[in-house]
């Protein structure tokens, strides 16, 4: 079988954080953002996708106050596939509804789950190690998650904790799955990346949709019913009433939670591309290009005997000069600017909830 023809993708575009507050607001989140470049965060996912999958076979799942957002950001894709989930349900939620809509319309297919906020290079071998997951999924079945290899002890991920190697395909090796690890304290991320057998949790996953859903109705028995009486509804003028009464009865669920951590074959492809969360300002300086004395930057940007400073600005050609700073962050947008020192990033979170008082 061709698994790449057999493959669809899902991408997962329902956040709304904080952490990139002025430019991310409640209306337009970060994966709707420019952060990086010339395209959004959620257009380079689907870049990425470029000579692998069609644009018919991938999915958008959103928050519904997003949808036209994701429509007008990736036109190439069918309207229909770009879905708006009523209310948030945690990744559940999301999960079982792909998993449901896969299975009417492309049944026996392989489904890959993506976050539309991540930062991958090369974008050839995220490519290559996706479908030898997929291939893998297609011809032995079973769970897959993808594992980072750690470059430093953190403790903002999650870890998986891997086993025995069951094969390698493309380059790719793959292990089964012995647990998810909660994010660590510091003591112990250093204990998990000396083991040599923790990976990152890049939140990635690939199986074969039958899979998936027999899991979800042996473990979230409420979200499989639900999910399959509304994707009986796509494509017809009651899908989003459907989905409302699909989602409102629901718990917040994580799928790590409700089904992999319970799941009987789990198993994790350890990726050996550049991966980042892209999680806050200060992520900026894995992805940005640094300049000459030390800064990272996507603007216009003068330092005089500046350096160490990450520096952002929502408008094109918008020229920022730091003179005799340091280890800050400057974000400008057209009706709000950010200053902060690095070290005061999380304090951004203050920020927002004062000016939503205010």
């Amino acid at each position: 079988m061709d698994v790449a023809s057999n493959l669809v993708v899902a991408i997962m575009a329902g956040g709304s954080g904080t952490r990139f507050w002025p430019m991310s607001r409640e209306e337009r989140p970060k994966q709707f953002l420019n952060l990086t470049g010339s395209r959004t965060m959620l257009q380079v996912t689907r870049d990425r996708l470029e000579g692998l999958v069609p644009p018919e076979r991938i999915l958008v799942l959103t928050n519904a106050r997003f949808a036209a957002l994701a429509r007008e950001q990736l036109p190439e894709l069918p309207p229909e596939n770009v879905i708006g989930e009523p209310m948030a349900r945690d990744t559940s939620g999301a999960v079982a509804l792909a998993a449901a809509l896969v299975d009417k319309k492309w049944p026996g297919a392989v489904l890959a789950i993506l976050a539309a906020d991540h930062t991958i290079e090369p974008a050839s071998r995220f490519r290559e190690v996706l479908l030898a997951t997929a291939e893998a999924a297609a011809s032995e079945g079973g769970l897959y998650t993808f594992g980072i290899k750690p470059r430093h002890a953190a403790t903002g991920y999650g870890y998986l904790e891997v086993a025995d190697k069951t094969g390698e395909r493309r380059g790719a090796a793959i292990h089964k799955l012995a647990a998810f690890r909660e994010k660590p304290d510091m003591a112990t991320a250093e204990t998990f990346v000396k083991s040599g057998r923790h990976m990152w949790n890049s939140g990635m996953f690939v199986w074969r949709t039958s899979d998936i859903l027999a899991e979800i109705e042996k473990h979230l028995p409420a979200h499989h019913a639900a999910m399959k009486s509304a994707a009986a509804a796509w494509g017809t003028t009651g899908f989003d009433d459907a989905l409302k009464a699909a989602f409102e009865p629901l718990p917040k669920v994580s799928i790590d939670f409700g089904v992999m951590e319970k799941a009987s074959d789990v198993r994790c492809t350890v990726a050996d591309f550049d991966w980042n969360d892209v999680g806050g300002w200060v992520a900026l300086e894995q992805v940005l290009p640094k300049d000459a004395v030390g800064n990272w930057t996507q603007t216009d940007l003068l330092p005089i005997d500046a350096s160490g400073n990450i520096v952002v600005s929502e408008q094109a050609g918008h020229k920022v000069v730091c003179i005799g700073v340091s280890d800050l962050i400057v974000v400008t947008t057209p009706n709000a600017t950010l200053v902060c020192r690095k070290e005061d990033a999380e304090r951004i979170k203050q920020a927002v909830e004062a000016l939503k008082k205010a």
